[in-house]
């Protein structure tokens, strides 16, 4: 009779397991990739409200990334208050910057890191734009954050989108890249460990993963705790990033180890799979023939990375640092991305503070706010350019009633059913 009853317990726990399992794995919500069409690119301003001091030497940068952005895609910017509005409006015009595809929202935050604190967008199950909001607790507590930790909130509120709270969680924007395929690549030390989210198992933290960006294929590195010397505890995007499926942009062995990844990870790294099973092909990008030295002549100790570049809807937003190899990464990158402009963005002032162009910049995919969607006339057929899904695959054959994105030449952007 007992052992009856543990066979029934155990086909029980089984089916728990299962049932448990496969509700887990059903994504709920979808990432965009970076590399899908935008409707805009999301920037906070540097300010001096925090540290007193410092924002005009970064504010050179953010004028650089408007500048660039603007031809092809919406820049919503965060400022401090009224006065700060102001101040940018006069920096923006002075650069002659047109405003038609520049919009400023007032929000009080702390620094400007917006990949790390700002709105991560996603699709739900219905290709409706929804903001996650991921729990944010400055880099484990390293920095000010009860004002950027709330930006995710204001940004819904100025859009009136869905958002979900998911502050249960620390989820850094940096802290993570995505394949567009449903891959997820990560360090360890920046989203499990005991700063971020010391009450959660790595399974439970997949979980909440597979369900709200919607990956079922991770790549755990390691990673390192970097103290105050890097409160990151070594962000993935600073020296690894996906260009679709196949390819993971890199550096060379000798460049990982002098950034500090460890052989296991570099292991890790050369030897990965995407969702499909299959092993990625890599391009390894330069760094720094020289240490940065800022504008004002200060060295930030160490040779930097070209890794960390944005990718928008007309150009490539690269790093660059006033350095032999900047054009050299510039080139690589360009090779990767022949229907973008590489744009050099000069990040020496900000790597003081331990970042570059991704970490300032959170892409906003389009939907029901965006330009993009808009009623317009029905262009011809023949001046489609591509139909792709909200993964950012290309479909040849779209489905009928199933929703795509459509884009044209003339650059317009569609979501719409197939008929």
């Amino acid at each position: 009779m007992k052992r009856h009853l543990r066979i029934h317990l155990n086909i029980f726990i089984s089916l728990w397991t299962y049932l448990m399992f496969t509700s887990v794995v059903i994504s709920q919500y979808t990432m965009p990739f970076e590399e899908l069409v935008h409707e805009g690119t999301w920037l906070q301003w540097p300010h001096d409200y925090t540290y007193g001091s410092g924002a005009n030497d970064f504010e050179p940068t953010w004028v650089e990334m408007t500048s660039a952005l603007v031809e092809g895609e919406k820049v919503h910017i965060i400022a401090y208050d009224n006065d700060h509005e102001s101040h940018i409006l006069m920096l923006l015009d002075a650069a002659g910057i047109s405003m038609d595809n520049v919009d400023i929202y007032l929000a009080q935050t702390d620094d400007f890191w917006v990949r790390d604190n700002g709105p991560i967008f996603v699709y739900d199950s219905e290709a409706t734009l929804t903001i996650l909001d991921w729990g944010f607790n400055g880099w484990g507590g390293n920095t000010p954050y009860s004002l950027c930790d709330v930006i995710p909130d204001s940004v819904a509120e100025f859009l009136q989108v869905p958002i979900v709270d998911l502050n249960e969680m620390v989820l850094e924007g940096g802290a993570f890249e995505i394949d567009g395929h449903g891959t997820l690549m990560a360090t360890r030390t920046s989203i499990t460990g005991a700063d971020r989210n010391p009450d959660l198992t790595e399974l439970e933290i997949e979980g909440y993963l597979e369900q709200y960006i919607g990956v079922t294929n991770f790549i755990w590195l390691d990673g390192l705790f970097g103290g105050l010397d890097d409160v990151t505890d070594q962000h993935i995007d600073g020296f690894a990033k996906f260009h679709g499926n196949n390819t993971i942009v890199t550096m060379s062995e000798n460049d990982l180890d002098y950034w500090l990844v460890s052989q296991s990870d570099r292991n890790i790294l050369f030897n990965a799979l995407n969702s499909s099973g299959d092993p990625y092909d890599h391009v390894f990008l330069p760094l720094t023939q020289y240490n940065v030295t800022t504008t004002w002549g200060q060295s930030v100790g160490f040779r930097a990375s070209y890794v960390n570049y944005y990718v928008a809807n007309g150009v490539i937003l690269v790093p660059n640092y006033n350095d032999p190899m900047d054009g050299v990464a510039n080139e690589l990158i360009q090779n990767l991305y022949p229907d973008r402009e590489v744009v050099g963005i000069d990040c020496r002032n900000i790597l003081l503070n331990g970042g570059m162009v991704h970490c300032i910049t959170q892409q906003q995919p389009i939907g029901d706010t965006g330009i993009g969607i808009e009623e317009v006339i029905q262009l011809q057929e023949d001046e489609l350019i591509r139909v792709l899904d909200f993964l950012g695959r290309e479909v040849e054959h779209p489905q009928k009633g199933t929703l795509y994105l459509w884009q044209y030449k003339s650059g317009l952007v569609k979501k719409a059913l197939a008929h």
